[in-house]
């Protein structure tokens, strides 16, 4: 158990330092001396662990940054994406980015297929747990009282895996709304947990908070409240793979060793920085939970 421990160890090192310096060249000589292993098997022993090659993790993460770039940031130029990606021209990103989604950059730009995209995006299961491992003790859980907040909403009706496109939707209203993330706090409510509900029925809600009265539109926002009250809160440091075990351990752990009760208003996130104006690992979520 203990080297088991220890290799845990050095492989997850190894993704926070690739988390940090995706924009570097990254060798294997790097990546071995970062893990403290020979550079003459580093690649055999993180592909038997991670189930995928080193490279193929890379690449998967300059892509994914690269796809919610083309959609979500529309005044940059492919070209600055692909070199931003690694890329030296916008070809080589362009075969790269077709081969990896299914769909070149400017044809994901204007109408992405999200539910291909995710398939094909999706990390091997055992990569994807071991990015997601955290210690509970590492999960410090608070209590607050959290103030009302008016929110403009976009309701996302319907499969998870068609988030994107409302969100895509969400930022076009935010720009013609000027209510963008630096001046109007983000939020999200989460209705329903996406693996224990019929795609059909899942609902999660985009907000944005507002002081004025939200006027009939081409988007469908609406109006609605964050009501105030008393709640446990978590702050998580990371990408959206690893908030399920916060979450989890919230509803689990904590609430039966704290004796708190949950109130009737679904959990919902403070969204503090997020992709991709702040790279995956750094994005910083507030998990509310609300209490009694």
């Amino acid at each position: 158990m203990a080297i088991v421990t220890r290799y845990q160890d050095r492989f997850l090192k190894v993704l926070q330092y690739i988390d940090l310096h995706v924009d570097e060249v990254l060798t294997l000589e790097k990546l071995s001396n970062v893990a403290h292993l020979s550079r003459f098997h580093f690649h055999r022993q993180f592909s038997a662990y991670m189930g995928l090659t080193v490279s193929s993790y890379i690449r998967r993460l300059r892509l994914k940054r690269a796809a919610y770039q083309l959609v979500y940031r529309r005044n940059m130029k492919v070209i600055d994406i692909a070199l931003a990606s690694g890329f030296e021209s916008s070809e080589a990103f362009s075969r790269a980015f077709k081969s990896s989604t299914g769909q070149g950059p400017r044809e994901f730009r204007n109408t992405p297929e999200w539910m291909s995209w995710l398939q094909k995006q999706s990390l091997p299961e055992k990569l994807r747990k071991f990015r997601m491992q955290k210690d509970d003790t590492d999960i410090e859980v608070s209590t607050t009282q959290f103030e009302e907040v008016r929110v403009a909403v976009l309701e996302h009706r319907g499969p998870h895996e068609l988030l994107g496109e409302s969100i895509r939707k969400f930022i076009e209203w935010r720009k013609e709304a000027r209510l963008p993330p630096s001046k109007s706090r983000t939020f999200n409510l989460v209705y329903d947990d996406p693996s224990l509900t019929s795609p059909e029925d899942y609902r999660f809600d985009l907000c944005a908070a507002t002081n004025t009265s939200i006027d009939a539109n081409k988007f469908g926002v609406i109006e609605k409240v964050i009501p105030a009250g008393r709640c446990a809160v978590h702050r998580f440091v990371g990408s959206d793979d690893g908030l399920e075990l916060a979450i989890d351990y919230m509803y689990s752990q904590w609430l039966d060793d704290s004796g708190q009760q949950v109130r009737d208003f679904p959990l919902f996130f403070e969204r503090i920085s997020f992709f991709p104006d702040v790279a995956e690992h750094e994005w910083v979520t507030d998990i509310y939970l609300p209490l009694l």
